[in-house]
């Protein structure tokens, strides 16, 4: 199984990383927590592959947020003005209307119609080209052009609700 997935895990890491050394990590945490989750559950996966790609992804974004919320090694030896502010996303007003987006992006994708929220989430979440989502829905890609333009207008207009413009 590893070798069937390594090459392209390695891309998509690399692409993700745009540095081959932290890719090649990357990827072999992936496979430790992958086969550490097969052991866990005992069920067999049915799509290895995208199975992997979400835990590289998550760790790899894991990974960015711990580096930008810890840029010292140690904050003890900081003075008092060297110590670094709280991202403007912990303050409690911006985390109100960060809260507000997100619930107000979620409600624009809900009021989706079903396949057309299963191709929009497919591609944003899961980042699966167009094609493969085709494939998977059993619909052309034409029709999944279509669901993802749809998707994108219903948050757009979401966002010139909220006064962001657009």
């Amino acid at each position: 199984m590893a070798s069937e997935y390594y090459q392209d895990l390695l891309r998509f890491c690399r692409r993700l990383t745009r540095d081959i050394d932290t890719a090649r990590d990357a990827v072999q945490e992936t496979y430790a927590r992958f086969l550490a989750l097969q052991q866990q559950g005992g069920q067999a996966v049915r799509q290895p592959g995208a199975l992997l790609r979400r835990i590289a992804r998550n760790l790899l974004v894991d990974e960015h947020r711990r580096a930008n919320l810890r840029p010292y090694a140690n904050l003890d030896g900081l003075t008092e003005e060297e110590q670094p502010m709280a991202p403007a996303a912990f303050q409690p007003e911006q985390a109100a209307c960060s809260s507000q987006a997100v619930t107000a992006y979620l409600d624009a994708i809900a009021a989706l119609p079903p396949r057309c929220r299963e191709a929009f989430l497919l591609h944003v979440l899961d980042g699966l080209p167009q094609v493969e989502i085709a494939r998977r829905m059993g619909v052309s890609v034409s029709m999944v052009e279509k669901h993802l333009v749809r998707g994108m207008v219903a948050c757009r207009a979401c966002e010139r609700r909220m006064g962001g413009g657009g």
